[in-house]
Protein backbone atom coordinates (compact mmCIF):
# COMPACT_ATOMS: atom_id res chain seq x y z
CA UNK A 1 0.00 0.00 0.00
CA UNK A 2 1.22 3.21 -1.02
CA UNK A 3 2.05 6.01 1.60
CA UNK A 4 2.42 9.00 -0.69
CA UNK A 5 0.00 11.49 -0.21
CA UNK A 6 -3.46 10.88 -1.46
CA UNK A 7 -3.89 13.74 -4.58
CA UNK A 8 -7.41 14.38 -5.97
CA UNK A 9 -8.40 16.02 -8.73
CA UNK A 10 -11.91 16.85 -9.65
CA UNK A 11 -12.89 18.20 -12.69
CA UNK A 12 -16.34 20.01 -12.68
CA UNK A 13 -16.92 22.92 -9.89
CA UNK A 14 -20.94 22.46 -9.63
CA UNK A 15 -22.05 21.25 -6.18
CA UNK A 16 -21.04 17.47 -5.42
CA UNK A 17 -17.42 18.64 -7.25
CA UNK A 18 -17.15 21.36 -4.84
CA UNK A 19 -18.78 19.45 -1.62
CA UNK A 20 -16.25 16.99 -2.16
CA UNK A 21 -13.39 19.43 -2.06
CA UNK A 22 -14.99 20.62 1.02
CA UNK A 23 -14.49 17.62 2.50
CA UNK A 24 -11.03 16.48 1.17
CA UNK A 25 -9.52 19.86 2.06
CA UNK A 26 -11.27 19.55 5.42
CA UNK A 27 -10.03 15.97 6.10
CA UNK A 28 -5.99 17.46 4.76
CA UNK A 29 -6.14 15.73 1.21
CA UNK A 30 -4.69 16.99 -1.82
CA UNK A 31 -7.51 18.26 -3.72
CA UNK A 32 -7.62 20.63 -6.97
CA UNK A 33 -10.74 21.54 -8.72
CA UNK A 34 -10.76 22.51 -12.29
CA UNK A 35 -14.39 24.40 -13.64
CA UNK A 36 -14.72 25.70 -16.90
CA UNK A 37 -16.83 28.70 -15.99
CA UNK A 38 -14.51 31.84 -16.25
CA UNK A 39 -15.21 33.08 -12.91
CA UNK A 40 -16.87 32.26 -9.71
CA UNK A 41 -20.08 34.31 -10.12
CA UNK A 42 -20.47 32.77 -13.50
CA UNK A 43 -23.46 29.99 -12.32
CA UNK A 44 -25.78 32.95 -10.12
CA UNK A 45 -29.28 31.54 -10.95
CA UNK A 46 -31.76 32.52 -8.90
CA UNK A 47 -33.86 29.71 -8.28
CA UNK A 48 -33.39 28.09 -4.79
CA UNK A 49 -33.01 24.30 -4.32
CA UNK A 50 -34.72 22.05 -1.66
CA UNK A 51 -32.10 20.28 0.18
CA UNK A 52 -33.60 17.03 1.47
CA UNK A 53 -32.53 15.23 4.71
CA UNK A 54 -29.77 13.10 2.50
CA UNK A 55 -28.47 16.29 1.39
CA UNK A 56 -28.40 18.42 4.29
CA UNK A 57 -26.29 15.19 6.04
CA UNK A 58 -23.70 15.80 3.07
CA UNK A 59 -23.46 18.95 3.66
CA UNK A 60 -23.16 19.19 7.39
CA UNK A 61 -20.50 16.28 7.12
CA UNK A 62 -18.29 17.85 4.18
CA UNK A 63 -18.37 21.60 5.33
CA UNK A 64 -16.33 23.62 7.83
CA UNK A 65 -18.64 24.19 10.80
CA UNK A 66 -18.55 27.81 10.63
CA UNK A 67 -19.77 27.17 6.85
CA UNK A 68 -22.89 24.64 8.06
CA UNK A 69 -24.16 27.15 10.44
CA UNK A 70 -24.44 29.98 7.97
CA UNK A 71 -26.16 27.83 5.48
CA UNK A 72 -28.69 27.06 7.91
CA UNK A 73 -29.12 30.30 9.21
CA UNK A 74 -29.42 31.47 5.41
CA UNK A 75 -31.82 29.10 4.48
CA UNK A 76 -35.89 28.99 3.85
CA UNK A 77 -38.39 26.80 5.53
CA UNK A 78 -40.31 24.32 2.68
CA UNK A 79 -42.99 23.59 4.81
CA UNK A 80 -44.64 19.88 6.33
CA UNK A 81 -44.17 17.43 3.99
CA UNK A 82 -45.50 17.58 -0.26
CA UNK A 83 -48.84 17.15 -0.63
CA UNK A 84 -50.83 15.83 -3.86
CA UNK A 85 -53.99 17.19 -4.79
CA UNK A 86 -56.47 16.82 -7.84
CA UNK A 87 -56.63 20.13 -10.37
CA UNK A 88 -59.48 20.88 -8.09
CA UNK A 89 -57.33 21.17 -5.06
CA UNK A 90 -58.93 18.52 -3.50
CA UNK A 91 -56.19 16.54 -1.04
CA UNK A 92 -55.34 13.09 -2.17
CA UNK A 93 -51.89 12.57 0.58
CA UNK A 94 -49.52 14.40 2.51
CA UNK A 95 -46.61 13.22 3.03
CA UNK A 96 -45.46 13.04 7.29
CA UNK A 97 -43.69 15.47 8.45
CA UNK A 98 -40.59 14.46 10.17
CA UNK A 99 -40.12 14.22 13.35
CA UNK A 100 -39.67 16.73 15.94
CA UNK A 101 -36.49 17.90 17.76
CA UNK A 102 -34.48 16.84 14.51
CA UNK A 103 -31.28 18.36 14.35
CA UNK A 104 -30.50 20.84 11.13
CA UNK A 105 -28.56 18.42 9.72
CA UNK A 106 -31.34 16.05 9.47
CA UNK A 107 -33.98 18.40 7.92
CA UNK A 108 -34.80 20.07 5.05
CA UNK A 109 -33.65 23.21 3.23
CA UNK A 110 -34.49 25.45 0.91
CA UNK A 111 -31.48 27.10 -0.02
CA UNK A 112 -30.09 29.80 -2.06
CA UNK A 113 -28.05 28.51 -5.56
CA UNK A 114 -26.03 31.45 -5.40
CA UNK A 115 -25.53 31.51 -1.68
CA UNK A 116 -24.92 27.72 -1.67
CA UNK A 117 -21.83 28.21 -4.98
CA UNK A 118 -20.52 30.94 -2.81
CA UNK A 119 -20.23 28.91 0.66
CA UNK A 120 -19.13 26.09 -1.06
CA UNK A 121 -16.21 27.99 -2.91
CA UNK A 122 -15.70 29.34 0.75
CA UNK A 123 -11.96 28.67 1.57
CA UNK A 124 -11.02 27.12 -1.66
CA UNK A 125 -8.55 29.37 -2.57
CA UNK A 126 -5.74 27.96 -4.85
CA UNK A 127 -7.93 24.94 -4.90
CA UNK A 128 -10.67 25.70 -6.98
CA UNK A 129 -8.93 27.25 -10.69
CA UNK A 130 -11.21 28.86 -12.87
CA UNK A 131 -11.23 28.88 -17.33
CA UNK A 132 -9.83 25.12 -17.13
CA UNK A 133 -12.25 23.42 -19.83
CA UNK A 134 -11.53 19.71 -19.42
CA UNK A 135 -10.71 17.69 -22.78
CA UNK A 136 -9.58 14.28 -21.95
CA UNK A 137 -7.17 12.41 -20.14
CA UNK A 138 -4.75 10.02 -19.89
CA UNK A 139 -3.78 6.71 -17.36
CA UNK A 140 0.43 6.73 -16.57
CA UNK A 141 2.26 3.17 -16.46
CA UNK A 142 3.31 4.78 -12.56
CA UNK A 143 -0.38 4.39 -11.30
CA UNK A 144 -1.26 8.42 -11.78
CA UNK A 145 -3.36 10.08 -14.20
CA UNK A 146 -3.14 13.40 -15.71
CA UNK A 147 -5.86 15.19 -16.67
CA UNK A 148 -5.69 17.86 -19.71
CA UNK A 149 -7.10 21.22 -20.94
CA UNK A 150 -8.46 23.06 -23.38
CA UNK A 151 -6.09 25.96 -22.57
CA UNK A 152 -3.00 23.38 -22.86
CA UNK A 153 -1.98 22.69 -19.78
CA UNK A 154 -2.51 19.35 -17.09
CA UNK A 155 -2.64 18.39 -13.81
CA UNK A 156 -1.48 14.99 -12.56
CA UNK A 157 -2.73 12.98 -9.50
CA UNK A 158 -3.68 9.45 -8.15
CA UNK A 159 -7.43 9.71 -9.11
CA UNK A 160 -9.82 12.02 -11.50
CA UNK A 161 -13.74 12.87 -10.14
CA UNK A 162 -15.51 13.60 -13.11
CA UNK A 163 -18.64 15.82 -11.39
CA UNK A 164 -18.57 17.87 -15.43
CA UNK A 165 -22.11 17.66 -15.38
CA UNK A 166 -25.25 15.22 -17.81
CA UNK A 167 -22.62 16.68 -20.51
CA UNK A 168 -19.50 14.77 -18.66
CA UNK A 169 -16.23 14.70 -21.02
CA UNK A 170 -14.55 12.55 -18.10
CA UNK A 171 -17.74 9.63 -18.71
CA UNK A 172 -17.01 10.06 -22.52
CA UNK A 173 -14.24 8.67 -22.36
CA UNK A 174 -14.15 6.24 -19.31
CA UNK A 175 -17.76 4.98 -20.66
CA UNK A 176 -17.74 5.35 -24.11
CA UNK A 177 -20.93 3.04 -24.41
CA UNK A 178 -23.14 4.96 -21.88
CA UNK A 179 -26.23 5.87 -23.65
CA UNK A 180 -28.71 8.75 -22.64
CA UNK A 181 -32.72 8.02 -22.90
CA UNK A 182 -34.59 11.22 -24.22
CA UNK A 183 -37.67 11.41 -21.70
CA UNK A 184 -40.84 12.75 -24.26
CA UNK A 185 -41.65 15.71 -21.38
CA UNK A 186 -41.10 19.69 -21.44
CA UNK A 187 -41.64 21.14 -18.67
CA UNK A 188 -42.78 25.24 -18.11
CA UNK A 189 -41.82 27.13 -15.15
CA UNK A 190 -42.15 30.31 -13.57
CA UNK A 191 -42.36 32.29 -10.38
CA UNK A 192 -44.72 34.45 -8.09
CA UNK A 193 -43.38 36.94 -5.88
CA UNK A 194 -45.58 36.78 -2.24
CA UNK A 195 -46.66 39.62 -0.81
CA UNK A 196 -49.89 41.69 0.16
CA UNK A 197 -51.48 41.31 -3.32
CA UNK A 198 -50.91 37.53 -3.17
CA UNK A 199 -53.34 36.97 -0.13
CA UNK A 200 -55.69 35.28 -1.91
CA UNK A 201 -53.27 32.46 -2.71
CA UNK A 202 -54.51 29.00 -0.45
CA UNK A 203 -52.55 27.84 2.25
CA UNK A 204 -51.59 24.77 0.53
CA UNK A 205 -49.46 26.77 -1.68
CA UNK A 206 -47.71 29.03 0.15
CA UNK A 207 -46.55 26.80 2.64
CA UNK A 208 -45.34 23.49 1.39
CA UNK A 209 -44.40 22.03 -1.87
CA UNK A 210 -47.45 19.93 -4.01
CA UNK A 211 -47.92 18.34 -7.03
CA UNK A 212 -51.45 18.55 -8.76
CA UNK A 213 -52.27 15.00 -10.52
CA UNK A 214 -55.14 16.26 -13.01
CA UNK A 215 -56.59 13.43 -15.84
CA UNK A 216 -53.49 15.05 -17.98
CA UNK A 217 -50.72 17.03 -17.35
CA UNK A 218 -48.53 17.84 -13.99
CA UNK A 219 -48.30 20.38 -11.64
CA UNK A 220 -45.12 21.20 -9.43
CA UNK A 221 -45.17 24.02 -6.84
CA UNK A 222 -42.68 24.98 -4.03
CA UNK A 223 -42.46 27.50 -1.77
CA UNK A 224 -39.43 29.66 -0.84
CA UNK A 225 -40.00 31.31 2.48
CA UNK A 226 -37.40 32.87 4.37
CA UNK A 227 -37.01 31.45 7.88
CA UNK A 228 -34.84 35.62 8.79
CA UNK A 229 -34.39 38.43 7.10
CA UNK A 230 -30.95 39.74 5.52
CA UNK A 231 -30.83 41.41 8.44
CA UNK A 232 -31.23 39.34 11.02
CA UNK A 233 -29.02 37.26 9.41
CA UNK A 234 -26.26 39.30 9.29
CA UNK A 235 -26.60 40.38 12.77
CA UNK A 236 -26.48 36.02 13.83
CA UNK A 237 -23.60 35.22 11.09
CA UNK A 238 -21.64 38.23 10.41
CA UNK A 239 -19.03 37.55 12.12
CA UNK A 240 -18.75 33.98 10.92
CA UNK A 241 -19.37 35.32 7.01
CA UNK A 242 -16.82 37.74 7.74
CA UNK A 243 -14.08 35.48 9.01
CA UNK A 244 -14.45 33.28 6.48
CA UNK A 245 -13.73 36.29 3.97
CA UNK A 246 -17.18 36.51 2.84
CA UNK A 247 -19.14 39.70 2.97
CA UNK A 248 -21.93 39.72 4.18
CA UNK A 249 -23.98 41.79 2.55
CA UNK A 250 -23.18 39.44 -0.90
CA UNK A 251 -23.92 36.23 0.39
CA UNK A 252 -27.43 37.44 1.71
CA UNK A 253 -28.30 39.22 -1.22
CA UNK A 254 -30.48 36.89 -2.64
CA UNK A 255 -32.32 36.63 0.23
CA UNK A 256 -33.45 40.35 0.10
CA UNK A 257 -36.03 39.34 -2.42
CA UNK A 258 -39.20 38.43 -2.25
CA UNK A 259 -40.65 34.71 -0.99
CA UNK A 260 -41.92 33.82 -3.43
CA UNK A 261 -43.66 30.20 -5.19
CA UNK A 262 -42.36 28.47 -8.16
CA UNK A 263 -44.63 26.35 -10.53
CA UNK A 264 -43.18 23.64 -13.29
CA UNK A 265 -46.44 22.45 -15.37
CA UNK A 266 -44.92 19.23 -16.93
CA UNK A 267 -46.49 17.77 -20.03
CA UNK A 268 -45.48 15.23 -23.14
CA UNK A 269 -43.66 17.02 -25.33
CA UNK A 270 -46.55 17.24 -28.05
CA UNK A 271 -48.46 20.09 -26.40
CA UNK A 272 -45.68 22.11 -27.26
CA UNK A 273 -45.67 23.62 -30.80
CA UNK A 274 -42.45 23.26 -32.44
CA UNK A 275 -42.58 27.12 -33.07
CA UNK A 276 -42.98 27.84 -29.39
CA UNK A 277 -39.51 25.42 -28.95
CA UNK A 278 -37.00 27.78 -26.96
CA UNK A 279 -39.55 30.60 -26.36
CA UNK A 280 -39.87 32.54 -22.96
CA UNK A 281 -42.90 34.70 -21.26
CA UNK A 282 -46.90 35.40 -22.71
CA UNK A 283 -46.60 32.62 -25.17
CA UNK A 284 -45.30 30.11 -23.04
CA UNK A 285 -48.16 30.99 -20.39
CA UNK A 286 -50.28 31.21 -22.83
CA UNK A 287 -49.93 27.63 -23.61
CA UNK A 288 -50.20 26.32 -19.93
CA UNK A 289 -53.64 28.46 -19.57
CA UNK A 290 -54.97 26.69 -22.54
CA UNK A 291 -54.46 23.25 -20.52
CA UNK A 292 -56.06 24.40 -17.41
CA UNK A 293 -59.43 24.14 -18.23
CA UNK A 294 -61.86 22.95 -15.05
CA UNK A 295 -58.69 23.54 -12.86
CA UNK A 296 -59.29 24.82 -9.41
CA UNK A 297 -59.70 29.10 -10.23
CA UNK A 298 -56.86 30.08 -7.55
CA UNK A 299 -54.14 27.75 -9.77
CA UNK A 300 -55.67 29.10 -13.14
CA UNK A 301 -54.67 32.42 -11.54
CA UNK A 302 -51.57 31.30 -10.11
CA UNK A 303 -50.39 31.30 -13.44
CA UNK A 304 -52.18 34.13 -14.92
CA UNK A 305 -50.96 36.41 -12.05
CA UNK A 306 -47.00 35.20 -12.92
CA UNK A 307 -44.57 37.85 -14.57
CA UNK A 308 -43.59 36.73 -18.02
CA UNK A 309 -40.08 37.37 -17.77
CA UNK A 310 -39.93 34.71 -15.08
CA UNK A 311 -41.50 31.57 -17.32
CA UNK A 312 -38.88 29.39 -19.41
CA UNK A 313 -38.83 26.08 -20.83
CA UNK A 314 -37.14 23.12 -19.99
CA UNK A 315 -36.25 19.45 -21.52
CA UNK A 316 -35.90 16.29 -20.21
CA UNK A 317 -32.96 13.32 -20.36
CA UNK A 318 -31.88 10.92 -18.30
CA UNK A 319 -29.24 8.71 -18.22
CA UNK A 320 -29.78 4.84 -18.99
CA UNK A 321 -28.49 2.22 -16.40
CA UNK A 322 -24.96 1.45 -16.46
CA UNK A 323 -23.28 -2.07 -15.64
CA UNK A 324 -20.57 -1.75 -13.11
CA UNK A 325 -17.40 -1.14 -14.83
CA UNK A 326 -13.43 -2.07 -14.19
CA UNK A 327 -12.76 0.09 -11.52
CA UNK A 328 -9.79 2.29 -12.27
CA UNK A 329 -8.24 6.09 -10.77
CA UNK A 330 -11.18 7.77 -12.79
CA UNK A 331 -14.40 7.40 -11.30
CA UNK A 332 -17.63 10.09 -11.63
CA UNK A 333 -20.16 11.52 -9.31
CA UNK A 334 -23.52 13.09 -9.45
CA UNK A 335 -25.03 13.85 -13.04
CA UNK A 336 -21.69 13.16 -14.80
CA UNK A 337 -22.86 9.52 -14.04
CA UNK A 338 -26.69 9.15 -13.15
CA UNK A 339 -28.29 12.75 -14.50
CA UNK A 340 -31.46 13.02 -14.45
CA UNK A 341 -35.24 14.98 -15.54
CA UNK A 342 -35.45 17.68 -12.99
CA UNK A 343 -38.75 16.46 -11.62
CA UNK A 344 -38.93 15.80 -7.50
CA UNK A 345 -35.51 17.46 -6.95
CA UNK A 346 -33.52 14.69 -6.31
CA UNK A 347 -30.23 14.96 -8.83
CA UNK A 348 -28.67 17.70 -6.70
CA UNK A 349 -29.17 15.81 -3.40
CA UNK A 350 -27.66 12.45 -5.29
CA UNK A 351 -24.46 14.50 -6.10
CA UNK A 352 -24.22 15.81 -2.54
CA UNK A 353 -25.37 11.84 -1.35
CA UNK A 354 -21.90 10.99 -3.66
CA UNK A 355 -19.55 13.56 -2.92
CA UNK A 356 -20.32 12.72 0.86
CA UNK A 357 -19.38 8.87 0.00
CA UNK A 358 -16.51 9.13 -1.78
CA UNK A 359 -15.26 11.57 0.63
CA UNK A 360 -15.44 9.04 2.98
CA UNK A 361 -14.04 6.23 0.86
CA UNK A 362 -11.26 8.75 0.03
CA UNK A 363 -10.45 9.46 3.88
CA UNK A 364 -9.90 5.53 4.45
CA UNK A 365 -7.31 5.36 1.44
CA UNK A 366 -5.66 8.55 2.93
CA UNK A 367 -5.38 6.90 6.43
CA UNK A 368 -4.00 3.79 5.07
CA UNK A 369 -7.00 2.18 5.81
CA UNK A 370 -7.83 0.70 2.36
CA UNK A 371 -6.28 0.79 -1.01
CA UNK A 372 -7.29 2.81 -3.61
CA UNK A 373 -8.99 0.67 -5.87
CA UNK A 374 -10.93 -1.23 -3.82
CA UNK A 375 -12.12 1.53 -2.30
CA UNK A 376 -13.35 3.38 -4.98
CA UNK A 377 -15.11 -0.03 -6.34
CA UNK A 378 -16.92 -0.13 -3.08
CA UNK A 379 -17.65 3.69 -3.69
CA UNK A 380 -19.21 2.72 -7.37
CA UNK A 381 -20.85 -0.15 -6.58
CA UNK A 382 -23.31 1.92 -3.80
CA UNK A 383 -23.11 4.99 -5.84
CA UNK A 384 -24.70 3.20 -9.40
CA UNK A 385 -27.44 1.32 -6.82
CA UNK A 386 -28.16 5.26 -5.13
CA UNK A 387 -27.65 6.75 -8.38
CA UNK A 388 -30.05 5.13 -10.75
CA UNK A 389 -32.95 4.28 -7.71
CA UNK A 390 -32.68 8.31 -7.89
CA UNK A 391 -32.64 7.89 -11.66
CA UNK A 392 -36.00 5.85 -11.94
CA UNK A 393 -37.59 7.29 -9.15
CA UNK A 394 -37.59 11.09 -11.58
CA UNK A 395 -38.38 9.35 -14.67
CA UNK A 396 -41.14 7.73 -13.02
CA UNK A 397 -42.79 11.11 -11.60
CA UNK A 398 -42.06 12.32 -15.25
CA UNK A 399 -43.69 9.47 -16.78
CA UNK A 400 -47.10 9.88 -14.66
CA UNK A 401 -47.14 13.18 -15.76
CA UNK A 402 -46.68 12.68 -19.18
CA UNK A 403 -49.14 9.77 -19.43
CA UNK A 404 -51.96 10.28 -21.25
CA UNK A 405 -54.48 6.89 -20.28
CA UNK A 406 -56.95 8.36 -18.24
CA UNK A 407 -57.60 4.77 -16.99
CA UNK A 408 -53.90 4.91 -15.75
CA UNK A 409 -54.02 7.93 -13.93
CA UNK A 410 -57.28 7.04 -12.34
CA UNK A 411 -55.38 4.08 -10.78
CA UNK A 412 -52.54 6.27 -9.57
CA UNK A 413 -54.72 9.09 -8.12
CA UNK A 414 -56.56 6.04 -6.52
CA UNK A 415 -53.40 4.88 -5.13
CA UNK A 416 -52.36 8.44 -3.58
CA UNK A 417 -55.76 8.89 -1.90
CA UNK A 418 -55.41 5.09 -0.46
CA UNK A 419 -51.97 6.30 1.43
CA UNK A 420 -53.44 9.31 2.42
CA UNK A 421 -55.65 6.99 4.36
CA UNK A 422 -53.12 4.28 5.53
CA UNK A 423 -50.33 5.42 7.35
CA UNK A 424 -48.25 2.64 7.26
CA UNK A 425 -48.55 2.39 3.33
CA UNK A 426 -47.61 6.00 2.95
CA UNK A 427 -44.48 5.60 5.40
CA UNK A 428 -43.64 2.40 3.63
CA UNK A 429 -43.92 4.10 0.30
CA UNK A 430 -42.55 7.75 0.82
CA UNK A 431 -40.31 7.54 3.68
CA UNK A 432 -36.63 8.71 3.49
Amino acid sequence: MSTNPLRVIIAGGGIGGLCLAQGLHAAGISVAVYERDAAPDARLQGYRLNIEPVGSRALHDCLPAHLWEILVATAGDPGPGMGVFTERLRLLMREDDLPTGLGPSQRTHAVSRITLRRLLLAGLHGIVQFGKEFTGYRQNADGTVTAFFADGTCATGDLLVGADGSRSRVRRQLLPHAKQRNAPGVGIGGKLRLGDTTAWLPEEITSTKNVILPKRDFLFTAVFRRREGSDAIVAGVGDQLRAAGLDPDLVVQDTKDDDYVMWAYVAHRRVLPAEATGQRGQRLRDLVMSRLAGWHPDVRELIAQTPEDTIEQFDFSAAAPVKPWPTTNVTLLGDAIHYMPPVGGLGGNAALHDANALRRALIAVSRGEQPLLPAIAEYERAMLTNGFDAVRAATMYLRLAILRSRAIRAVARMFFRLCGIVPPLRRAVFSD
